[in-house]
């Protein structure tokens, strides 16, 4: 089934009979995340829910469809090249990005900030694209497919504030379900503030990590989805000067992506 916090465009395919054992197969891929080198049946019947008899018929097929390799020795499963030409595939296609990366380049470039685009799945937020501005490659540690939480995220939260309130609230429900009451609280505050200071500026900030400042806007992108926008930076000065200093850069890297995408639309 569609998740409740999917995207507007794929309501139209609830209620529609689903394909039981393509879902499930979709699943044991999803139970691969970075930092994740191999998955024996046992470990992908914990992640997914599924029976261990499930679990062994699907990694077979998708062993056999190539989808999956079969390391013998450790009795595991690891992710096979087509994974991956998939990705690259739909990046190659993406009507966002080929708008988008662009002026992206250019804005970190121009203020030597990193630059991101992202969008949900689930409860976490997944980077399309990710430009890092560091003249070490070894410091470029976000990419293009990484996932990061949607709750503690300036990304997550321009997202959220998007969603109608039903979806929203099911979604952070969810979320809270891996949160004790107590370290919860602080975090929804936090997420109440960024939803109104979307609302009032078209844009949240957020610091969840050590030195590194972060503020995000909601992108529309064609057919309905919804994306974030981000820029940020490490920086020893507060996420209020942060904001004073590159808020009206990121509201004006949206606006030439959302001016781009409205130029490149076929004509009704």
């Amino acid at each position: 089934m569609t998740p409740d916090d999917a995207a507007p465009a794929l309501q139209r395919f609830d209620g529609v009979s689903q394909n039981r054992s393509l879902a499930r197969g979709l699943e044991i891929l999803r139970a691969f995340k970075p930092g994740t080198d191999l998955l024996g049946n046992g470990e992908l019947a914990e992640r997914t829910g599924l029976s261990a008899a499930t679990v062994s018929r699907l990694t077979q097929t998708l062993v056999t469809s190539g989808f999956l390799e079969y390391e013998r020795g450790a009795r595991a499963y690891r992710l096979a090249a087509p994974v991956l030409s998939l990705g690259h595939a739909m990046r190659a296609a993406s009507p966002v990005l080929n708008a988008a990366t662009p002026f992206m380049r250019d804005v970190s470039n121009k203020l030597h900030v990193n630059i991101g685009l992202a969008s949900a799945d689930r409860t976490e937020m997944v980077y399309l694209e990710s430009i890092r501005y560091n003249r070490r490659a070894s410091l470029r540690t976000i990419v293009a497919g990484q996932r990061v939480p949607i709750e503690l995220t300036s990304l997550g939260r321009a997202y959220l504030a998007t969603r109608p309130t039903a979806a929203r609230q099911a979604l952070l429900k969810k979320i809270m379900a891996g949160y004790r009451s107590a370290s919860w609280k602080p975090i929804g505050a936090e997420i109440d503030r960024a939803i109104a200071k979307v609302v009032a500026a078209d844009y949240c900030v957020a610091s969840w990590q050590p030195g590194v400042v972060a503020m995000s806007t909601p992108l529309h992108a064609p057919g309905g989805q919804t994306l974030a926008l981000n820029l940020s930076l490490m920086t020893d000065d507060t996420a209020a000067s942060v904001e004073r200093l590159h808020a009206a850069d990121l509201l004006a890297l949206k606006h030439k992506i959302v001016h781009e995408l409205e130029r490149r639309a076929p004509p009704h």
